[in-house]
């Protein structure tokens, strides 16, 4: 009768582990084929945020055919935002002092933008002092320039009632200021893009210093006090002619935390690793900020950034393996010790080998669930206590040889689940972030 029950359950735990091993291979199958679509927003089409979209989209379709970015276009930052945070895009482009909330989380900084402020020579504009009383082009709203403009007047104090500001596309405002139809413009750009280059060539446009910088990081910690040096715009007849103070921001790839870690990983991966190309196509990627471990204002990393920034984690076959190894040898000897269990019991059911196998399952099942290295080092001494009591035992002929062999199979098979289950432990541990900072 026991012997039924002892081989229908491993007959039970047997198509148990093969069912599984089945659909985790069904399930891993299916993921290795899967195409994951993400939606990036970035900002007009004319401006360098969908210009890097459009770039980082082909670099990473050239390098991973399981992702496919499709870049769209929008007002700004501030749109983008609302977009990502309503689930309708699962990338967005922003500037770095954009507020964000705890779902959002940074991919990488990429390539710092400053504040350009452009005027014509015959506006009488001086310095950012000078803006009252004058006509003042400003990006679309929700845009990161449209924005830092009033983080700009509320610093110089100027009276807002005294500027005249139109909200203009791009290419509507660089028309606009080479005809004299405004006194200036205000855009939060990187340096050296090439519709300001073309704008700065018309020789009655200029560019002005924002030379408060590091009162206006003050204000806005996420700020960064800059520079555009001499030339940049000319080198032939410098444009400027001398290094111009300035201030900035930098520009940031966000995602949600619930975007598959695995996708924003093999992105970091490509954005870092593949950055020649992509600065092939877009010039600015040069300038993506490398990684380090200083929290940045406002933001913090999708574990999948995370993990390849801390040199990445392996494959989840490679970072399980002694977990799984562990399960494995643990089902395997849960079988056999059954089967074997259903032959000593047959015509030994008082075996003292029965019971020391008997106290081995118990082990087992211990081991697979303390979470304490004390405790599973206490189990190691206990099972060789356990062997030289069964030595002992068969010394005195208290136990047949056969029992003996029976016996130390499930005892190495336990002894080994121990170290195995040593090992996950320590690598849990060493896993743990020391300190989580959100600002």
């Amino acid at each position: 009768m026991k012997e039924d029950i002892f081989r229908k359950s491993a007959i039970f735990v047997a198509l148990g582990s093969i069912f599984m091993v089945i659909i985790f291979a069904f399930l891993w199958f299916q993921d290795s084929k899967k195409v994951h679509t993400l939606t990036l927003v970035t900002g007009e089409e004319e401006g360098q945020y969908y210009a890097f979209g459009q770039a980082l989209s082909k670099v990473v379709n050239n390098h991973d055919n399981h992702i496919k970015i499709e870049v769209v276009q929008s007002q700004g930052s501030q749109e983008n935002i609302e977009l990502l945070q309503k689930n309708k895009v699962q990338l967005a482009l922003v500037q770095s002092d954009t507020i964000v909330k705890n779902s959002t989380k940074a991919v990488a900084f990429l390539f710092p933008e400053v504040f350009h402020l452009i005027v014509r020579q015959d506006s009488q504009i001086n310095n950012v002092s000078d803006l009252e009383g004058k006509r003042i082009a400003l990006m679309p709203k929700g845009s990161g320039s449209y924005n830092m403009f009033w983080a700009l007047q509320e610093h110089y104090q100027l009276d807002i009632d005294k500027i005249k500001t139109i909200v203009m596309p791009i290419l509507e405002a660089h028309q606009a200021l080479e005809k004299g139809e405004v006194d200036g413009l205000f855009r939060v750009v990187s340096l050296e893009n090439s519709t300001v280059i073309q704008l700065l060539q018309h020789p009655q446009i200029k560019l002005i210093p924002i030379d408060q910088g590091a009162a206006l990081k003050l204000e806005l910690p996420a700020l960064e006090v800059m520079s555009i040096p001499k030339g940049s715009y000319h080198g032939g007849s410098p444009n400027p002619a001398e290094d111009l103070p300035a201030v900035g921001v930098r520009a940031v790839l966000v995602t949600n935390k619930k975007v598959n870690r695995e996708v924003i990983f093999e992105i970091t991966r490509i954005l870092y690793e593949a950055r020649n190309e992509l600065v092939q196509e877009f010039t600015q990627a040069a300038m993506i900020e490398p990684w380090n471990e200083n929290p940045h204002l406002g933001f913090t990393f999708h574990p999948g950034a995370l993990d390849y920034y801390n040199q990445g984690n392996p494959s989840f076959l490679v970072e399980y393996a002694e977990a799984i190894g562990l399960c494995l040898s643990v089902s395997m000897l849960l079988i056999s010790g059954i089967w074997q269990l259903s032959f000593w019991l047959t015509g030994k059911q008082k075996n003292r080998a029965d019971l020391y196998n008997l106290q081995l399952l118990k082990i087992i099942d211990q081991i697979q669930e303390t979470e304490d290295l004390q405790q599973l080092n206490e189990i190691r001494l206990q099972l060789l206590a356990m062997l030289n009591e069964v030595i002992i035992d068969l010394d005195k002929d208290l136990i047949t040889p056969e029992s003996f062999q029976s016996f130390t199979f499930p005892w190495q098979v336990a002894l080994s689940a121990t170290y195995q289950r040593e090992n996950v432990l320590v690598r849990l541990q060493n896993k743990k972030p020391q300190n989580v900072n959100e600002i």
